[in-house]
């Protein structure tokens, strides 16, 4: 997780890279390739997404643009309470 805190695993959301290498966000926690956590907080996806912290866990050097902004309007959401 970007804020570093530890949760119960349910309560995370988690961000999958596809071995096509398309990141999107696993409501499941069921899809295959290379996951990460973060807390349903905006802080939290601030970190991860501006400060590289989600693409340093998926293991990629950049998040692919499309893929990025659906990530933040999902950010975007979390902070508006949706």
């Amino acid at each position: 997780m970007a804020c570093r805190q530890t949760n119960a695993k349910r309560q995370l959301v988690r961000v999958v890279r596809a071995p096509d290498g398309s990141v999107t966000i696993d409501l499941s926690g069921k899809r295959s390739g290379r996951g990460a956590y973060l807390c349903a907080t905006h802080e939290c996806w601030d970190a991860g997404l501006k400060r590289g912290v989600l693409s340093r866990a998926l293991k990629i050097e950049t998040i692919p643009v499309e893929n990025f902004q659906t990530l933040s309007e999902y950010a975007h959401q979390i902070q508006r309470g949706e």
